[in-house]
């Protein structure tokens, strides 16, 4: 799985360059969940979705239930295109927005604790070493 992630991480950095995996509806939020995101009380989460860490309410939870479905969608059309899974291109996606996280907001690599980003790079997946 780890080379097919790096292939498929190669890929999903120019689709995300371009705009292809994470379209405007996917990316799009209130500004209540990118409160939420820079409060670490929402993350990202190495499977390519987003994730509740604290207490929110619940138009934020039903807000980050619409962006990872809008977010699958996307992945589904890519894997649908590049001929792999909708859980490699996720991964992969996950690779690039892990990377891009800002200090203070919160993350989870597989099944672990969540963590907030410190003002160094994080500890990303062994199948990301060169996604990046």
């Amino acid at each position: 799985m780890t080379r097919k992630i790096l292939m498929i991480a190669a890929g999903a950095a120019v689709a995300l360059a371009s705009g292809l995996v994470l379209t405007a509806p996917a990316r799009a939020q209130s500004g209540a969940v990118a409160a939420a995101l820079n409060a670490g009380t929402v993350g990202e989460q190495a499977d390519g979705y987003l994730g509740v860490v604290g207490s929110v309410g619940a138009d934020v939870r039903s807000e980050v239930d619409s962006i990872n479905i809008k977010r699958r969608a996307a992945y589904t059309q890519l894997a649908s295109q590049r001929g792999v899974t909708v859980q490699d291109v996720a991964a992969a996606t996950a690779c690039q927005t892990l990377g891009r996280l800002k200090q203070g907001q919160a993350y989870r690599v597989g099944g672990g604790a969540w963590q907030t980003k410190g003002a160094g790079p994080i500890a990303l997946p062994a199948y990301c070493a060169t996604a990046g």
